[in-house]
């Protein structure tokens, strides 16, 4: 997983792709857990808190824009 530096490394542009992915990510563990036991149950809960990462930094950034 990506701590928030990596994530300040990458544009608006690619951590909205990368939103995306994990959202698609985390909607098809939901699935598999509904159906059975996940190997890792920990994973969504990373997931979550990436996302919340990245819109965190995204947030940022919008507020530093307004500033200036």
């Amino acid at each position: 997983m990506m701590n928030a530096d990596d994530i300040r490394e990458m544009n608006d542009e690619q951590i909205l792709e990368r939103m995306g992915e994990l959202r698609e990510e985390l909607f098809r563990l939901r699935f598999r857990s509904s159906m059975m036991q996940l190997e890792n149950p920990q994973l969504p809960k990373t997931i979550r808190r990436e996302i919340a990462r990245m819109k965190t930094i995204l947030r940022e950034r919008e507020m530093a824009g307004a500033e200036s």
